[in-house]
C-alpha cells in the first residue's frame, strides 16, 4: 500500500501547505486538526508516519505521543515546533520521535525526515509481518514435530532424536522432515535462526 503521511495541526494553513508538500514527493497525506482519531488511524497498519506539531489548540504532542504508544501504535513520529527547549527534544526522543524539528524547517529537511521515517516504519511492519508468518508455522506443527525441532536445534542426529523421544530411527526421520517442510527451513542454521525468533529453547542430550 501506498506509505501515508499524517498531519497533525491545528493550523489550517499550514496542514495544507504540508499536505501539497508530501503529495509533490508521491505521498498520500492525511490532515488532522488534532489526534482524537490518530491512534486508530494508526493503528490501521501501512508504511506510515506521523507530523505532529508540539502545541495543538487543547492537547500536548508530547502527550499525544505517549497516548499512542499505551494504545499500541508503534508509527514513527516526527516533531515540528515553533520551539523548543533540550528536556522537550529528549523527551521526545526517548519515546521514539524520528526527528524534532523547529519551524519553519526547509522542505528537503523535512522530506528527508520523512523518508526516514516512511522506511524505518517499512522495515519494522516486514519484520513483524514475517515474525507473524514464522508463528503461523510454528503453529501448524504436531507437539511431536517440536519436540523434534527442539532437539534438531539442540544438535542431536536422527539417531540421537529417536533414542531420545523413545522412537525408531526412521519415524525421528519422518517428523524431522515434516517438520522442515511445514517451517519452511532448507537448512538446520536455518531452523536454527527460525527458533531463536521465536523464543524456542533447545534440547540437549541428556
Amino acid at each position: 500500500m501506498k506509505p501515508v503521511v499524517h498531519i497533525v495541526d491545528d493550523d489550517p494553513a499550514l496542514r495544507r501547505a504540508l499536505r501539497r508538500l508530501c503529495e509533490t514527493a508521491g505521498l498520500t497525506a492525511m490532515e488532522h486538526s488534532d489526534a482524537d482519531d490518530l491512534a486508530e488511524k494508526t493503528l490501521a497498519r501501512r508504511p506510515s508516519c506521523v507530523l505532529l506539531d508540539v502545541r495543538l489548540a487543547d492537547q500536548n504532542g508530547l502527550a499525544v505521543q505517549e497516548a499512542l504508544r499505551g494504545a499500541g501504535s508503534t508509527v514513527p513520529i516526527i516533531f515540528l515546533t515553533g520551539y523548543g527547549t533540550i528536556p522537550m527534544t529528549v523527551r521526545a526522543i526517548r519515546g521514539g520521535a524520528i526527528e524534532f524539528l523547529t519551524k519553519p524547517v526547509e522542505d528537503e529537511v523535512l522530506l528527508e525526515a520523512i523518508s526516514r521515517a516512511i522506511e524505518t516504519d517499512t522495515a519494522a511492519l516486514a519484520e513483524n509481518r514475517a515474525r507473524r508468518e514464522l508463528t503461523d508455522r510454528y503453529g501448524t506443527l504436531t507437539d511431536r514435530e517440536r519436540e523434534v525441532m527442539a532437539c534438531a536445534i539442540g544438535g542431536l542426529m536422527n539417531k540421537q532424536i529417536a533414542g531420545e523421544l523413545g522412537l525408531s530411527e526412521i519415524t525421528a526421520k519422518v517428523h524431522k522432515r515434516r517438520m522442515m517442510e511445514k517451517m519452511g527451513a532448507r537448512s538446520l542454521p536455518d531452523l536454527v535462526l527460525m527458533a531463536e525468533q521465536l523464543g524456542i529453547p533447545a534440547r540437549r542430550r541428556r
